[in-house]
């Protein structure tokens, strides 16, 4: 299995998708008004968004906040295709610590009207994310701290032993309907506590005992190519 550095550089240079999982802690779901889902909510978003630790998380205009979501990211790390979920946890190569940063009012107009949410995920500096850690550094996934805060006040702390559906689970389910490549990421999604994060505020967030990682938000200037 690859090293943690080289599954890190693999995850930002080859990885072809971000597949993001809604809504898949209960209180979660609960503090947005939407119902837990019985089967996987499902949306993409793409590795143009990724942004290394340390980097500045890009406000558009006209906006001039996002909402935080700290997410356990799982790197996928060789070919899966129609996984069992016996076997799906063969095919981790690490796992990471992710934001999944989102425009709410974007996607709040995107969702009354039936749209999709891709304008309000997936823009650049929409996925900030940790180095990688190797699976021995992780004995159980589903036992994780995950916090946040922005300006040194705490506003997301859960466990992912609250994920309505599991790593194994989510690996099958997701290999049943597209092909996971090495360097993929699966976001098992949030915990409650979402909010957020305004221009000029820094935001750490990290995994309990394992990393933390920390952005500044900025407003994005515009630059134009020649």
């Amino acid at each position: 299995m690859a090293t943690s550095a080289t599954a890190h550089k693999k995850l930002l240079s080859v990885g072809t998708k971000i597949v993001a999982v809604g809504r898949n802690y209960a209180a979660h779901a609960k503090e947005l008004g939407n119902a837990v889902p019985k089967e996987p909510v499902l949306f993409m978003k793409p590795t143009s968004s990724y942004l290394p630790n340390g980097g500045t998380i890009e406000v558009p205009h006209p906006l001039s906040s996002l909402d935080h979501e700290v997410e356990l990211a799982v790197v996928i790390g060789r070919k899966a295709r129609d996984v069992s979920e016996s076997a799906a946890m063969n095919y981790i190569g690490g796992y990471a610590l992710a934001l999944d940063m989102t425009a709410r009012e974007i996607q709040a107009s995107a969702k009354s009207a039936g749209l999709p949410w891709t304008v309000a995920k997936g823009q650049d500096t929409f996925t900030p994310i940790s180095s990688v850690l190797s699976q021995a550094m992780v004995p159980d996934p589903h036992n994780l701290e995950l916090w946040l805060k922005v300006d040194g006040e705490l506003r997301q702390k859960g466990s992912t032993a609250d994920m309505i559906f599991k790593i194994p689970f989510l690996i099958s389910h997701i290999s049943s309907l597209m092909t996971l490549l090495e360097g993929d990421v699966i976001l098992t999604g949030t915990p409650q506590g979402v909010g957020p994060v305004k221009v000029g505020q820094k935001i750490d967030a990290g995994i309990t005992g394992l990393l933390d990682i920390q952005f500044n938000v900025e407003q994005r200037k515009k630059t134009k190519s020649s």
